[in-house]
């Protein structure tokens, strides 16, 4: 059987969204879920995020998610594919779900704010990454 990079291509883009496309969604248009454990999650993540560590999406996707919601997850990079794992199990729930490419790293690479208990800060965008300013 030959791939067709074309439909490859449109699939993984049916999968997976940008950053910046998370950040600049309408609000209320996604559902954002942090996979990571809580350790990394108490270290900052996406502001307005849920925390479902991966391994515990089947047991509490249907508590904390309605629904047929549209679910971004994501994890810590692109050296973890904890997001991937998290993007399966939400699918086998029934979810329409894309993975974030890059995770919160590149969220802060980008210069988008991470909330801890403290609150939501800021983070200093690297341009290398983006050409976004806060």
């Amino acid at each position: 059987m030959t791939l067709d990079p074309a439909a490859y291509f449109r699939a993984k883009l049916q999968c997976e969204i940008d950053v910046m496309d998370v950040a600049e969604a309408p609000p209320g248009s996604l559902v954002v879920v942090d996979t990571r454990r809580q350790s990394s999650w108490d270290h900052g993540h996406i502001p307005g995020a849920v925390h479902i560590p991966t391994a515990r999406i089947p047991e509490l996707a249907a508590e904390l998610i309605p629904a047929g919601s549209h679910v971004v997850v994501y994890s810590w990079g692109p050296g973890c594919n904890g997001s991937t794992f998290a993007a399966l199990a939400f699918a086998e729930l029934g979810y329409p779900v894309r993975e974030m490419i890059g995770g919160i790293e590149y969220w802060i690479r980008n210069g988008l704010p991470v909330e801890t208990d403290a609150g939501i800060h800021p983070s200093e965008p690297d341009p290398r990454v983006t050409a976004h300013q806060s």
